[in-house]
């Protein structure tokens, strides 16, 4: 009997393109917490300026999204160092995690484009 696993989102999958070179990309630190995806939406916390997945009930600065995390991250007790997408670039929309009416706003202010 043979197992079947199934992969998960590969690093960058979501991207359909960026700006040239890297300035789509900036160096992030991830607060604490737990496992998160490739495409995950992320907010800034206002008190830290740490990211954390996007939440739009929070006060917390979390509830605008501010960037696309790169590669996901295992959960971890301490902040861990990331990758996102904050600026010029197109991602899609059915492998963004997390992404609602707000959200897409969000981005598009950054200009990052959702795509269907």
């Amino acid at each position: 009997m043979s197992t079947i696993t199934t992969q998960g989102l590969l690093t960058g999958e979501f991207l359909l393109s960026e700006g040239a070179g890297r300035i789509s990309r900036e160096k992030i630190t991830v607060a604490a917490g737990e496992a998160l995806p490739p495409g995950q939406l992320l907010g800034t916390l206002n008190a830290s300026g740490k990211y954390v997945p996007y939440d739009n009930a929070a006060d917390t600065g979390a509830q605008i999204a501010s960037a696309v995390l790169y590669a996901g991250l295992p959960a971890s007790t301490a902040d861990r160092p990331g990758v996102a997408i904050v600026r010029l670039a197109e991602v899609a929309e059915a492998l963004i995690t997390g992404l609602d009416a707000d959200a897409r706003a969000d981005l598009a202010a950054k200009f990052v484009i959702v795509r269907a």
